[in-house]
């Protein structure tokens, strides 16, 4: 393989190299960058697909929940029919994690709800199918926070990448629009209880 002979180089002129280096860098640093944002993007939707899956878990287990807690406590229907109602909401859910957020949110409310009438039924809470039930419910709890945190984490990443200069010069060109946290409670926490020492 024979290189150019270095008379040939020495008659080009410098600011035609240059320029031509510095083309090169720039093609480098957009393809680059566009990649990263296009990874960091397909982050995003890849740990949302994990959340979704940890919430079809928990809708999975809502009605079997409810049908034993309604097995102890008959004249709550109110509450029950709630809690499905917020649950089917849910579970349709096919909008924007702020739009999930929000019927998540209704439907963990409903749990709490459920859980409080619990409380009044020793034999419900001694109960062997309802404490395998609430574990469950605790364990996918869990579950749905570390994947709402891996699903925030990315989009944090995500809009730094979109928002920082010089990579939102590409972002803005190319249209990668931030994306929503999402945000929900856990049904499995319990509110502190009130004590008055005032007395």
């Amino acid at each position: 393989m024979e290189f150019l002979p270095s008379t040939v180089l020495a008659e080009v002129p410098v600011p035609l190299i240059a320029g031509i280096a510095g083309f090169l860098i720039l093609l480098l640093w957009a393809i680059g960058t566009y990649n990263g944002l296009v990874r960091t993007r397909n982050h995003c939707d890849e740990s949302w697909s994990g959340v979704d899956t940890e919430l079809k878990r928990r809708y999975d287990l809502i009605p079997n929940l409810v049908k034993t807690v309604q097995g102890y406590a008959t004249h709550e229907r109110e509450t029950f029919e709630r809690v499905i109602e917020a649950r089917n909401r849910a579970a349709s859910n096919a909008g924007t994690p702020e739009e999930q957020a929000r019927d998540e949110n209704n439907l963990v409310g409903g749990l709490k709800q459920m859980f409080a009438v619990a409380e009044g039924y020793p034999d419900l809470k001694a109960s062997r199918s309802f404490l395998a039930l609430q574990e469950e419910l605790t364990t996918t709890e869990n579950r749905i926070q570390r994947a709402r945190r891996f699903y925030n984490g990315n989009v944090r990443d995500y809009a730094n990448r979109i928002e920082t200069f010089p990579s939102n010069l590409m972002a803005s060109m190319y249209g990668f629009k931030r994306r929503e946290f999402f945000e929900i409670e856990d049904s499995s926490q319990r509110s502190v209880p009130q004590v008055d020492l005032t007395d």
